[in-house]
């Protein structure tokens, strides 16, 4: 099921569902470790009637410019309206839930509020313990070094009113959440195992009038820490805490350099939505996680919580240019520290604490030792400091990562390249599926290179400049000439190496990725090749469904739900994106830029979910999110994009203006 709420600090983090039950819970980094188990759902009592969240009628959003939820739910049947809202603060590891009641009977009347939590800590579950402190009127989950402490309040008054302790998912035990439906919880002090609790809050409820009760999530790593983040909750209170998340969020919003005016009011709120959901999944440690959506996990046996570098690259790149440059320095750090000895290049993806993830790439393939790297993600990490450096002049930062970084993945692209066409050697492609020379990572190699030798310029060093200048230019020269097809007339995905290494076959399949040819500047957008390779992508991956939207190839068969002349595979957020990135390249008027570009933007906005959720890829019949969702690469895609509608439509405007002024 897709995330509709993301809620962080860059410590802890959180994801809630369309129900608003708590489904993902990360601590002491964004996507690691896992600690949710089955959803954690919040429930409701009054004169003998009960329900779950999920049985009201729901809408579910965030404060505008701000990572706090803004959920507001009725139930008729049981007379009530509820406003949750909710947010993990920024400064402190806890999240905070306020629960506003209002009454629809017009009876006074006593309600009784449920919070269940279900916590597999370190993601296993079994050897967990559930108590309830009675010093502190509050259920605590450990396990090793993992604390977790469920609070609340009612009228004022901290401390929970009910609870219970339990097993669940044990030999046909549901859980505690059952205990709760007759509105009582029985009070079971402590279980150990597969364990769940329940809490409860009783508030008295005015005829037509209002209440309020909340309770809080507290996270660290022994007792005497949780306990006094519990206190600093009770100290502060759950709405000051509210209130100050909702502020830090709207400030850091208010700090972008960029004039949004330009963006159609629909089209700014969702870029807005990217930036902060792109900055949520930014962790601490600069590491950049791709998703943290765990139910990929029944389709792959896996998940996205790992740092891919090409993905970091482009999200930090995105947030930089926005006036976010603090997660970019962050995750060139981390790069830069997953380098080992001499070693040039970075491997295929990494965990948040930035140890190696596991990978599917091979280190012996048919032919004998390989490297099992997408050399893009190398490449792309010199490209975003380089980009970083030119919009800024921060020489101080990038002298430090100059040595570290750029030297050592500078020299490994020049050397790893085949000196009968200049071109990279094989690697793996973004799509992690084959091994070849590919045309976005030739281009990638390309930005790389000449990051790399205006960097070395500006320090000094004018031989290295020359050579990754020149080995730049060998790159370029070889895609020309190699990677352009005659017969199909446009630009060929990849170089496939034939057995014994006796050159290359051209793959003829269109691939949205060679959009890359130019967006890192390799070729111009109006460069009549570039407009053919375009021009096949537009024409062959658009879905022609009442969908639409753009697939990552043809016959691609990741998620495939269908297959046809009318669909080439699923839609693609970032796919869309890159065309509608080539039409503002190409645009030579305001109103060319808003007939090719705009049409496009406005489609990914409508794959989005009431909240701004935007997942991988949708489905090409009824549009329902498919992969995971929140996406981080859909989310930067889509406000870069954004970021070169607002540019180029300025540039355009001003060329009209200075026009108007020589005439």
């Amino acid at each position: 099921m897709p995330r509709a709420l993301v809620l962080g600090n860059g410590r802890l983090h959180l994801n809630l569902d369309e129900e608003c039950r708590l489904r993902d819970i990360y601590y002491p980094s964004v996507g690691a470790e896992p600690h949710a188990g089955t959803p954690s759902r919040l429930g409701f009592w009054s004169e003998g009637a009960f329900a779950w969240f999920d049985a009201f009628e729901r809408r579910v959003a965030y404060q505008e410019d701000t990572l706090v939820s803004e959920v507001v739910g009725r139930h008729p049947e049981l007379g009530l309206e509820v406003r949750l809202g909710d947010a993990v603060d920024h400064e402190i590891d806890a999240l905070v839930r306020q629960v506003e009641l209002r009454d629809l009977s017009g009876r006074d009347r006593e309600v009784r509020v449920f919070f269940h939590h279900h916590l597999s800590i370190g993601g296993a579950d079994a050897g967990d313990t559930a108590c309830y402190d009675p010093s502190l009127a509050s259920i605590i989950h450990y396990r090793g070094n993992r604390y977790f402490l469920i609070g609340g309040q009612a009228e004022g008054r901290a401390g929970l009113d009910m609870f219970t302790c339990g097993r669940a998912g044990y030999h046909g035990l549901a859980g505690t959440w059952a205990d709760a439906e007759d509105g009582e919880l029985t009070g079971h002090p402590i279980e150990q195992g597969a364990v769940d609790s329940c809490a409860g809050l009783r508030v008295q409820l005015p005829a037509s009038g209002h209440a309020t009760v909340s309770g809080w999530l507290c996270v660290a790593t022994a007792y005497r820490e949780v306990a006094a983040l519990d206190e600093l909750v009770r100290r502060l209170t759950p709405a000051k805490l509210l209130t100050r998340t909702a502020q830090h969020w709207r400030q850091w919003v208010a700090s972008t350099t960029t004039d949004l005016d330009a963006l159609p009011p629909p089209l700014r709120s969702l870029h807005i939505r990217s930036l902060l959901l792109a900055r949520a999944l930014c962790d601490n440690g600069g590491g950049v996680v791709a998703a943290t959506d765990r139910d990929i996990l029944d389709h792959a046996r896996d998940s996205y919580c790992y740092v891919w570098p090409r993905d970091g690259a482009l999200l930090t790149n995105t947030l930089d240019r926005a006036g976010f440059a603090h997660p970019l320095r962050l995750f060139l750090g981390f790069c830069a520290r997953r380098y080992g000895g001499e070693r040039g290049y970075l491997l295929h993806k990494y965990a948040p604490d930035g140890s190696l993830g596991p990978s599917w790439h091979p280190w012996l393939g048919a032919e004998g030792p390989e490297l099992p790297i997408q050399e893009d993600e190398t490449a792309l990490v010199v490209w975003a400091l380089g980009e970083h450096h030119r919009h800024t002049a921060d020489s101080e930062f990038v002298r430090d990562l100059y040595h570290r970084v750029v030297e050592k993945a500078a020299d490994f692209m020049v050397s790893y390249r085949d000196w009968r066409t200049g071109l990279p050697l094989p690697s793996w492609d973004l799509w992690e599926e084959r091994r070849g020379v590919h045309a976005f990572t030739a281009a990638a190699v390309h930005a790389g290179l000449r990051a790399a030798a205006e960097l070395a310029a500006g320090f000094g060093e004018m031989h290295r400049a020359a050579l990754y200048a020149g080995a730049a230019d060998e790159v370029r020269g070889g895609v020309a000439e190699h990677l352009w097809d005659p017969q199909a007339g446009r630009f060929a995905r990849q170089l496939i190496p034939r057995s014994g290494g006796d050159g290359y076959d051209r793959d003829p399949t269109v691939d949205a990725s060679t959009y890359a040819l130019h967006a890192f500047g390799m070729f111009a957008a109006d460069d009549p090749r570039v407009v053919a390779t375009m021009e096949a992508v537009r024409d062959s991956l658009w879905v022609h469904t009442e969908v639409g939207g753009i697939a990552r190839y043809q016959r691609d068969w990741y998620h495939c739900v269908d297959l046809g002349e009318d669909i080439p595979g699923n839609p693609w957020i970032i796919c869309t994106l890159w065309l509608a990135g080539w039409h503002a390249a190409t645009a030579r008027s305001v109103a060319e830029l808003d007939a090719t570009m705009l049409p496009l933007l406005e489609w990914v906005a409508r794959q989005a979910s009431p909240a701004g959720v935007l997942p991988e890829q949708v489905h090409p019949h009824s549009g329902a999110p498919l992969s995971v969702a929140p996406l981080a690469w859909s989310h930067s895609a889509f406000a870069s994009a954004c970021l070169t509608y607002v540019e180029t439509r300025a540039s355009l405007q001003a060329t009209v203006d200075e026009s108007v002024r020589s005439a």
